[in-house]
Order: structure tokens, then sequence, then C-alpha cells
């Protein structure tokens, strides 16, 4: 199942505003940031976050989604994009800002993937992390109960996200190897016009994925109802329609 660049910005504005959050938080003066890439850029919008922090500095985006790096391209036409995957991933030479929204939780090994990324820094340069932490989140408990019950088990009843640690996991990893290390954990509340279906399109983008990969067009469709319908007594519709989805998400900007 590949990533849909126009299923993912359907609530960009929401998607964009943690990794301002992220950005504004570098420590990193922006004459010292020459090169920063972003990696996971997805359709582009945190590309566009780090490039107005430091305008002076040679951006770059990477993403394993050509759909992605399609829509990235057509919104940044000046920058430039490459197809990549991040657990692959090898700096050609030590960037200032290593900007990864919302895109490491995808990744395993964490143990061994962020002492690679500090490794690719410059000293005093930082690796700036968002990823969501939401997996106790009602979206996350119905989408696995769905799954590991009747007919779905045999078909999705394995699916799985990488491990994902608390924020103190994080810092005892990092902390011997930079100058500062900031961890903190925020949680939005995003108004989500168009009830329980809003918070149905917003996962099918992402954490629904790995549910959803397995099956085919129908089968799809018929594990999105049952989620639909799941979830409809997970979250409160309000007197006009918005559905407010509380979203914790947890933050490293790591400091060389």
């Amino acid at each position: 199942m590949s990533w849909s660049a126009q299923k993912y910005s359907a609530f960009e504005a929401e998607r964009t505003r943690p990794v301002r959050d992220l950005v504004a938080a570098i420590p990193t003066p922006e004459a010292q940031v020459r090169r920063a890439v972003d990696l996971g850029c997805g359709p582009g919008n945190s590309t566009e976050v780090l490039a107005e922090h430091y305008p002076q500095a040679e951006v770059t985006g990477m993403d394993s989604s050509q759909d992605m790096i399609d829509a990235a391209r057509k919104r940044l036409p000046g920058t430039a994009f490459a197809l990549a995957d991040i657990e692959t991933w090898q700096a050609d030479a030590p960037y200032d800002v290593i900007l990864a929204n919302a895109s490491l939780q995808w990744v395993p090994d964490h143990a061994t993937l962020y002492p690679r990324l500090l490794q690719s820094l410059t000293p005093g340069g930082a690796l700036a992390v968002q990823t969501p932490d939401n997996l106790d989140e009602p979206a996350h408990r119905v989408a696995r109960e769905l799954a590991a019950s009747g007919r779905w088990a045999d078909r999705v009843g394995q699916a799985t996200h990488p491990d994902r640690h608390a924020g103190e996991w994080y810092y005892e990893l990092l902390y011997r190897q930079c100058a500062r290390v900031d961890v903190w954990r925020t949680t939005y509340t995003h108004a989500l016009a168009g009830g329980t279906q809003a918070v149905v399109d917003w996962f099918t983008a992402s954490a629904l994925r790995p549910f959803l990969a397995p099956l085919d067009d129908a089968g799809r469709s018929a594990f999105l109802q049952d989620y639909h319908d799941a979830i409809d007594g997970a979250y409160t519709t309000l007197s006009d329609g918005t559905v407010l989805l509380p979203f914790p998400r947890l933050f490293v900007v790591a400091t060389r």
C-alpha cells in the first residue's frame, strides 16, 4: 500500500503545527546552518518550515514514497528532493540540522538509528525529531482490537508498528554523545470537522497503513467500515459535527 500525498495533506494545517514547534526549538543559530536535511519530508510541508527558518541554508528533502517526493517537488520547485529510505540513508557530508518530523516512528531499531544520525551532524549541529506518541489512544487501541478479532485475525492480526519509547529512554540513549538533549511531550487537540469519519480519514493516511497494507481493495473498504463502526463510540461528536482528536507527540532535540 503506497503513501498518498493527497490523503496525507487533507489535514495539513494540523500536521504542520508540530513541526513548526519543533523547528522553533532548534538551538543551532541561523548563521551556523549551511546544510539541513528533512528525513521523511512527505509532501514538503515540513521542508518548507525548515527552509523558512534557515533561509540561507542549502535544504534538501528525502522520502521513501515517490508520490510524496512528486508532491514536494511541486510545492517547492527550487528545493532538491530525493527518493531514499531513512533506514539505509547515509549522509554524503555532515549536516548542521537533521529534521525528522513524524517519520522515525516507521523505522525500527532506534537504539542504532538515533546515534547514527547524530554522527552525521557537524559539531553544534542538531538532530530534531518529532514522533507520534499515541499508541495508547483510542484510535490505535480500536485498530489493534479490531485486527485481532473475528474475520480479521487471520489476515491482519499480526500487523504492528515498530517499537516506540518514552522520552527518558531517548535521553539516556543520547545525552553522553551530546552537548544538550531536550525532550518534551505535547498533546495537540485537533478540531476535525466531519465527525467520526474525519478521524478515520486522518488515520487511513498514516497509522492504519500496517493493517490495510495486506488487504485488497475490498478488504480495505470492509476493514475501514468496521473500524468506523468500532471507533464511533470512542470519540464524541459535538453539536456542530466536530470531533476533538487528542494527539500526543514526543519531541527530541539533540545538539551535538
